[in-house]
C-alpha cells in the first residue's frame, strides 16, 4: 500500500439547488489521483458528514492520494433546505459532482470519480451513479440501504460491504436486493451497522478494491 500523503482538510460552502451546501474537502498535498464523493447516513437520525463511517471512507481514499468530498445533506450542518427523502439529496449530490471543476479547479474535471455512501448515503450514491455520465470509476456502498429505500440496480463492479449483525438494515434484505443482480456482497463477520471496532477492516477493504482496479486498468 502507498505511503500516507499529508492531507489538508477544509470546509466549504457552495450554492446548490435548494440553497447552500456545506462540504468537507480533504486534499492530499500531491496531485490528486481522483475525486471521491461520499454520502453520510440519514440526517433526521443524526447523520452528518462527520459520521465515522463516512469519515473512514474519506480516509481510505485520501490514503491512496485521492481527494475526498463529503457534502452535508439538506438540513444537516450548515447545508440549507429540508430533507427530501433522497430525491433532492441526489440532485444535490450530482450538483456537487458536476460543479466540482468550478470550485476545485478545472483539473478536477479530468480526474477519475468515485461515489461512495453509508446507509442512507448509499441510497443517494447509488441513485447518483445511475444518472451520472460518464460513469464513476468506483461505486462503494457500505451498510447498503436495501429494504429501507428503493435501491436501484448497480454496476457489476460495485463494492458492497455489510455487517453480519447489522441491526438497522438486515443482511437478508441486502442479499435479496443483490441476488437478482448476481452482485457479490462482502460480509464483515460480527460487524454491526456502524462497524464498531471494524473501521480499520472497512478501510482496508476499500483501499484494496481501489488498488485492484488500478492494477487491472
Amino acid at each position: 500500500m502507498t505511503s500516507r500523503p499529508h492531507i489538508r482538510s477544509e470546509r466549504r460552502l457552495i450554492d446548490g439547488p435548494a440553497g447552500r451546501i456545506e462540504l468537507a474537502v480533504d486534499t492530499p498535498d500531491a496531485a490528486a489521483a481522483g475525486v471521491a464523493f461520499i454520502g453520510h447516513p440519514h440526517p433526521l437520525y443524526g447523520g452528518t458528514l462527520e459520521n465515522k463511517v463516512a469519515a473512514t471512507l474519506a480516509r481510505a481514499f485520501t490514503s491512496l492520494g485521492w481527494l475526498a468530498v463529503r457534502p452535508n445533506f439538506r438540513g444537516a450542518g450548515a447545508s440549507e433546505g429540508q430533507h427530501d427523502h433522497g430525491r433532492g439529496e441526489t440532485d444535490d449530490f450530482l450538483h456537487v459532482i458536476d460543479s466540482a471543476p468550478r470550485w476545485l479547479g478545472p483539473w478536477a474535471g479530468d480526474l477519475p470519480r468515485a461515489l461512495a455512501g453509508f446507509s442512507f448515503g448509499s441510497f443517494v450514491a447509488a441513485q447518483a451513479a445511475a444518472r451520472l455520465a460518464p460513469p464513476a470509476s468506483h461505486l462503494i456502498l457500505v451498510g447498503s440501504a436495501a429494504g429501507k429505500w428503493p435501491m436501484p440496480a448497480v454496476a457489476a463492479g460495485a463494492l458492497v460491504i455489510h455487517g453480519e449483525f447489522d441491526e438497522t438494515i438486515p443482511l437478508a434484505a441486502v442479499l435479496e436486493w443483490a441476488r437478482p443482480q448476481d452482485l457479490p456482497v462482502v460480509v464483515l463477520p460480527g460487524a454491526d451497522h456502524f462497524f464498531h471496532r471494524r473501521l480499520s477492516t472497512l478501510k482496508r477493504l476499500v483501499c484494496e478494491h481501489v488498488l485492484a482496479h488500478r492494477a487491472s486498468a
